[in-house]
């Protein structure tokens, strides 16, 4: 009887924890029950850090594990522009990711937070036409041939994420999902040089110099922002 009694509070305590995953749907055949709350998933996933996928266990319908991958040359900006100067932008993403992904009210709507590993390489580049007058740290030059100014910004390390994400389900197993955010990456390795002969008073290798340290030392490039959607399969 001590048994029996054992297993009847197991059974009821199992009842107990699952009873919010078991939904019941009436079918031709009567009232039938079936779990709603399947742990993993994979996803398919495009935005401003690249395109890739992830993994992801739920632990329970409140928290879940994702670790990810992006990767590519999708840009979400294609120039800069530093005291007036305009350089083209074209990037190269390669980003880990493992987030926990907190959904307080156990549906669509969740919170991400975690760690990435950024490799991203933005190449810069800038270029005058013969004869042009441009300008460069606010300093006046005329193009004497063909001029251009070209470089590398480049983040690498890791870095903390923030973001806010929905994860509608369409079917029994397939969803969808859009997400945004930010990671903290801190200042970036920035390398500027200029080629070609103009006309001028000023250095233009100086004034290439500190736009490279006002690239470098701004805040906005602290952050590196995050917007991706994509597709879900849930087993």
């Amino acid at each position: 009887m001590k048994m029996l009694r054992v297993l009847a509070v197991a059974a009821l305590a199992s009842s107990a924890t699952f009873a919010m995953a078991d939904e019941q749907v009436i079918t031709e055949e009567g009232i039938a029950s079936f779990s709603t709350f399947k742990p993993a998933s994979v996803r398919a996933e495009v935005g401003t850090t690249g395109y890739g996928g992830a993994l992801s266990w739920s632990v329970n319908p409140y928290t879940a594990i994702t670790a990810g991958y992006n990767g590519g040359d999708i840009s979400w900006s294609d120039d800069i522009k530093v005291n007036g100067s305009k350089y083209d932008l074209d990037m190269d993403n390669k980003t880990a990711y493992l987030n926990a992904e907190i959904r307080p009210f156990a549906n669509w709507f969740y919170v991400a937070a975690g760690v990435g590993y950024l490799d991203n390489s933005y190449d810069l580049d800038r270029r005058i036409s013969n004869g042009r007058a441009f300008e460069v740290n606010n300093q006046g030059f005329v193009a004497n041939g063909d001029v251009k100014i070209a470089g590398n910004l480049h983040y690498d390390g890791f870095a903390p994420y923030l973001g806010l994400g929905f994860s509608p389900a369409i079917t029994n197993r397939w969803g969808v999902f859009g997400e945004v955010g930010a990671y903290y990456t801190g200042n970036p390795d920035v390398e500027l040089a200029a080629t070609g002969n103009y006309t001028s008073t000023n250095d233009l290798d100086s004034a290439v110099r500190a736009e490279e340290d006002k690239i470098r030392n701004d805040d906005k490039y602290k952050w590196a922002p995050v917007a991706k959607v994509g597709v879900s399969f849930r087993f």
